[in-house]
């Protein structure tokens, strides 16, 4: 049956048909056998529109995938124990969503995945000025600092972000407020406010760095160190001089940092130093009374130092002075030993020479040791011990151990000496077949 009005939007013929081949009724051209149209859309404005891809027709918004909001979630978590800012919230996600769907990181695997969104979360803290450590973050990731550090330089890297430098006073204050010692948590003679707690500890901190102790240091041990004598010193009464560090990491609810000890340790030494400069303490400055003496010591800190340095050098100074006027007498005193004595002397010395060390080759001879052999005995000295602040690494210098001889493999074929050969005889018989042996030998080279 043709249908008037239609045309074929292929050769333009008027001869629009209806097909009964189909189920679904439609129309035809009889001359070509294109279809005009199908179904309901037989209207005549349908014929001949442009043509639409099955991909475009139903395209929808690309989902993320399940990783990604696994991942922003772990942001959002991590900015929810921090309790940081909405806005910094916001700029960890779109850090993370823009880190994750970068080439780079896209075929990572998930563990350094999860490590990416901690380090976003630093990164958007540092530009909002809001201080966080990385050991924070390992922390809550349960990752290697390492390991988070090398994630962190690669991200800022490759997206090309501008972190500002963090300044280690506000990250202290931060640590401080940490510690659950105010008059809410503790009793008020052990309550101490948070401000003044830092700002002792920075001056700590400070006097550390000047005396080698913050070299090649982690941050965190330190600053719990500088917190605790702080938190003494403000306050030196009965009742905060008897809590140890484990017993004040329990009272401010913190987790005790192990290095901590040596840090409170060392730190002390360097107090008692200052202390002994101040010119209105008549008692000993030890280890366990310097901690009165903080405020005094950090408020004239660089005229102790200065005073701490210029005796040092004069004890340094008299102690060479009496040791050169000791080997003078020496050279000018009479010679009271006898001919034959000092012969015996000389002989022992050789001796004693020939014999191998007593040890002395498993001491450590490198640029940080010292050898002197004056005085007739060996005796080793370290160059730290000398100075009155030195790095701890060279105080506390470990021993090398002796290169021993590389062990060669036995061939068979190595020349084994008369003596040697004397020592493998055992019988009277293979003495006997040893000393013909020997005699055959000798007479076919004669």
């Amino acid at each position: 049956m043709s249908r008037a009005g239609l045309s074929c939007p292929g050769c333009g013929s008027s001869n629009v048909v209806d097909d009964d081949l189909y189920c679904q009724a439609q129309m035809v051209c009889a001359d070509c056998g294109s279809v005009v149209s199908e179904g309901v859309l037989a209207a005549e404005e349908f014929v001949g529109c442009s043509e639409v891809s099955y991909s475009r027709t139903t395209a929808v918004t690309k989902k993320p995938c399940m990783n990604l909001k696994k991942g922003l979630q772990r942001v959002k978590a991590i900015c929810q124990i921090l309790r940081v800012k909405s806005e910094i919230e916001n700029l960890s996600q779109s850090h993370y969503q823009q880190a994750y769907q970068h080439q780079h990181f896209i075929k990572v695997s998930l563990q350094k995945k999860e490590i990416l969104g901690g380090c976003c979360v630093i990164a958007s803290c540092r530009q909002f000025n809001w201080p966080i450590t990385m050991g924070t973050i390992s922390y809550l990731l349960d990752a290697d600092p390492m390991v988070v550090g090398g994630v962190y330089q690669e991200m800022v890297k490759i997206l090309n972000i501008e972190v500002p430098i963090t300044n280690f006073t506000d990250v202290l204050e931060a640590h401080s407020q940490e510690y659950k010692i105010s008059s809410l948590h503790v009793p008020e003679e052990l309550a101490e406010n948070s401000t003044d707690l830092a700002k002792c500890a920075m001056g700590l901190v400070e006097l550390a760095a000047d005396s080698w102790i913050v070299t090649g240091r982690t941050p965190v041990p330190i600053m719990m160190a500088a917190i605790y004598l702080s938190w003494q010193s403000l306050k030196p009464n009965k009742h905060r001089l008897k809590v140890s560090l484990e017993k004040f990491c329990q009272i401010a609810k913190v987790k005790k940092q192990k290095p901590a000890t040596k840090r409170i340790t060392e730190m002390k030494e360097v107090l008692c130093k200052l202390g002994k400069e101040i010119p209105w303490v008549r008692e000993a400055v030890t280890p366990d009374n310097v901690v009165q003496l903080v405020e005094d010591i950090l408020k004239h800190r660089p005229a102790l130092l200065r005073r701490a340095l210029r005796a040092h050098e004069d004890a340094l100074l008299a102690e060479s002075q009496a040791s050169c006027g000791d080997s003078l007498t020496e050279e000018t005193a009479p010679a009271q030993v006898s001919n034959a004595s000092s012969v015996e002397h000389l002989e022992l010395n050789a001796e004693r020479a020939q014999q191998p060390g007593d040890g002395d080759e498993n001491l450590c001879t490198g640029p940080e040791m010292h050898i002197d052999t004056q005085g007739g005995k060996d005796s080793v000295t370290n160059w730290g011990k000398r100075v009155l602040f030195a790095p701890p690494c060279v105080i506390h210098a470990k021993r090398r151990r002796a290169e021993q001889p590389e062990v060669k493999d036995v061939t068979g074929d190595e020349e084994i000496s008369d003596s040697e050969i004397d020592s493998y005889i055992r019988t009277p018989r293979e003495a006997r077949d040893f000393a013909l042996m020997q005699k055959i030998s000798e007479i076919e080279k004669s």
